[in-house]
């Protein structure tokens, strides 16, 4: 069973952010966690609220605890998303464009070991 969990226009540039997403993808979440925790740039900060969001949606739908799972980043991508446009003075009155962009990101978590309710009740 997986979960998604989803940020949407966040102001940081996409090859920042993707650089970030590239070292966690495929890790263990305890790892993923302690990776993005001792980094010092901004978008490891970010990241590290948005896994730590997906971790809490996994235990909601699961209704296990994450530890006993083995949760890894089954997937963890970046996509372009607006993008602000505003003027810089120039000289001799012309003026430059510039392009504040933001992107989104998204991690998808999912269990190695699946946890087995004791509510279900097999068919014999």
């Amino acid at each position: 069973m997986e979960a998604v969990a989803k940020l949407n226009n966040c102001h940081t540039r996409q090859r920042k952010m993707s650089s970030e997403v590239d070292t966690i993808r495929g890790e263990n979440v305890t790892k993923a966690l302690s990776i993005l925790k001792w980094n010092k740039k901004e978008p490891a900060k970010k990241l590290h609220k948005l896994l730590l969001s997906a971790i809490s949606n996994w235990e909601q739908k699961s209704g296990g605890k994450a530890e006993d799972a083995g949760l890894f980043v089954k997937t963890a991508f970046v996509d372009e998303g607006t993008m602000i446009k505003r003027f810089q003075p120039a000289p001799q009155g012309r003026a430059y464009r510039i392009r504040k962009r933001s992107n989104h990101v998204t991690l998808v978590v999912d269990a190695k070991n699946e946890i087995v309710n004791d509510n279900i009740t097999e068919n014999k």
